[in-house]
């Protein structure tokens, strides 16, 4: 199987990862928080090592302001609910996945919001200033962005964005599900105030891990409460981070994977990574651009955007196109809306929406031309 599915979660993993995962299921197994015998205090030991090389990797000077949740969806949710109140505004933009468009339009139906939606053009590119303009005349308690569409690849300009929101006095939320292990994030340099991760994309651990990033000085309300390993004295929920959003038994055995994969990341700096992903996109891009019947959308320049391409092929919907790249030759990538009807509706491809193909760091230039030799055979039969 070649597979170009890495944007929904990536395959294969580090051999570190798989590693991690077998020591602890085999050789830990406690809970952490939980007791005081060894095999807690080793779950606790790998717990806290993973805060604290996801605060390395960034740049975040208190790894306890890190909370750990099962993927990006649960972490935006956290932030989105237990930041807003009642009549307060937020901005958006048109490129949003459901994790964060459904949330939001959810608070604007019950009339907790009221919701602001900057527009992308059709290559998926946002501008600062048309956050300015909203900014100018509307009192914006939050402003959430993409780092990077699921859908066009394209990366926003966040450090702007933030800059300009917080002129206004805003804060600001980034959801970087696909930017997380590929592009550098640095939270202070990049004035973000909040930022959702997940564990299982571009950081290389498994699914079911995720985490939040929440700066000092803001503060959400827990969305469930419960049992922290702290405080039990207590009936009430910790006030402290990042137990007041840590209610429950942790994933443990996921939080050891993904502790290894952001080790992976470290260790091969994200510079390479980001690099080699973004040679397999040009090579793809400028490859596709030839094949007729093939149509490409989002920006042209991988500096503009990750490593994540979606085309249709003329005469073929992108379900036909996806089962015959998997039965006849062997390709996995994902046809569809990819929960994004937003971006769909923004580059016109609403709503049979696209053919995805989604590089990894595992992937090579052989596969790439394999896939583009696919591509071409399809396009043929549309004559």
């Amino acid at each position: 199987m070649i597979y170009f599915d890495n944007a929904a979660t990536s395959f294969p993993k580090p051999e570190e990862v798989i590693a991690a995962m077998k020591d602890y299921f085999f050789h830990v197994g406690g809970n952490t928080g939980r007791s005081a015998h060894q095999a807690a205090l080793k779950a606790s030991e790998i717990v806290f090592e993973t805060r604290e090389v996801l605060a390395k990797l960034f740049n975040i000077s208190d790894s306890s302001r890190i909370v750990f949740t099962k993927n990006a969806t649960e972490a935006l949710n956290f932030a989105i609910y237990g930041f807003l109140e009642k009549g307060d505004q937020v901005i958006t933009t048109s490129l949003e996945h459901n994790s964060v468009m459904r949330p939001l339009r959810h608070l604007e139906i019950i009339g907790k919001i009221k919701l602001f939606i900057v527009s992308a053009n059709d290559k998926g590119i946002i501008e600062p200033k048309d956050f300015e303009k909203i900014l100018k005349r509307e009192k914006i308690k939050l402003v959430v962005v993409n780092h990077a569409s699921n859908v066009t690849g394209t990366i926003a300009p966040i450090k702007e964005i933030a800059r300009t929101a917080h002129k206004y006095g805003s804060t600001i939320l980034i959801d970087a599900a696909q930017t997380a292990g590929v592009v550098n994030i640095d939270v202070n340099e990049d004035e973000i105030d909040m930022l959702a991760f997940t564990g299982h994309k571009s950081l290389f651990g498994p699914q079911g891990t995720g985490g939040l990033y929440i700066r000092e000085g803001i503060e959400l309300e827990p969305l469930i409460r419960g049992g922290t390993g702290s405080n039990s004295e207590e009936e009430i929920q910790p006030d402290f981070l990042p137990d007041k959003l840590e209610s429950g038994t942790p994933n443990t055995i996921g939080i050891a994977g993904l502790g290894a994969g952001v080790k992976y990341v470290l260790r091969k700096g994200i510079s390479e990574i980001h690099q080699k992903e973004a040679e397999l996109t040009e090579c793809f891009i400028k490859e596709a651009e030839k094949i007729e019947r093939v149509i490409l959308y989002g920006p042209r320049e991988t500096t503009k955007r990750v490593a994540v391409v979606s085309f249709n092929i003329t005469g073929l919907t992108p379900s036909e196109v996806a089962y015959i790249l998997d039965q006849e030759f062997g390709i996995a990538c994902r046809p569809g809306l990819h929960c994004a009807p937003a971006a769909h509706k923004t580059i016109g491809t609403f709503p049979q929406g696209t053919v995805r193909f989604s590089f990894g760091y595992f992937n090579n230039i052989s596969e790439i031309e394999t896939g583009i030799k696919a591509l071409h055979k399809i396009s043929r039969r549309c004559v």
